[in-house]
């Protein structure tokens, strides 16, 4: 018997990112993430996450999952919408979200968690990002501090990515739209989104 659950877009993006392979359904990510056995149910539907669009992308969403309740006889499989396969780098920035981030960090930091929600499987992009002799990105604070002291590293949401935010707002424009660059955006729209800081 089928029960609907509500995520909120934390949850939500946090199954998302933890996604191993494509087509893995959410049911075998909770059940991996639970350590419960793979095995033993029927296969689902795979897992594919929408973002959502800029009309529904709000402080307050919530993500409508259809998932499996698990009984001793019966076990349906968890449906989720169909993902586009099309990044839409345009859903990055919703405009009032971003007008209640704090500062320019608050705002460099909002971009770079909407990127690594939206493309968890690539985000790992942005390491190949450095300056001359200076670290932008890492996998841990302390790689940071090691790199600069003043530094001031922030984890990008739960991304397990970090990154330096001591630049200046100008370079971390540049920053975030060498980001967008690795990430497949085209240069136009690179530079329209990253001037949003």
């Amino acid at each position: 018997m089928s029960k609907y659950i509500e995520i909120d877009e934390e949850l939500y993006r946090y199954i998302a990112s933890k996604t191993e392979r494509i087509g893995e359904s959410a049911s075998d990510i909770l059940r991996r993430l639970l350590d419960l056995s793979i095995e033993s149910v029927e296969p689902v539907e795979p897992l594919a996450i929408s973002q959502p669009s800029l009309e529904t992308a709000h402080a307050t969403s919530v993500a409508k999952v259809k998932a499996e309740v698990i009984t001793p006889e019966v076990v349906e499989p968890a449906v989720i919408e169909e993902v586009n396969t099309e990044v839409d780098f345009n859903t990055v920035v919703h405009e009032h979200m971003l007008s209640q981030q704090k500062g320019a960090v608050g705002r460099f930091m909002f971009l770079l968690e909407s990127l690594s929600a939206m493309m968890p499987a690539t985000f790992d992009q942005i390491l190949k990002i450095q300056g001359r002799g200076r670290l932008y990105f890492a996998r841990s604070k302390a790689e940071l501090l090691k790199a600069s002291q003043s530094a001031n590293p922030k984890e990008i949401g739960t991304s397990g990515y970090w990154v330096t935010t001591n630049n200046n707002t100008a370079k971390k424009r540049t920053i975030l739209s060498e980001v967008l660059l690795q990430l497949g955006c085209n240069e136009e729209l690179a530079k329209s989104i990253s001037d949003r800081i």
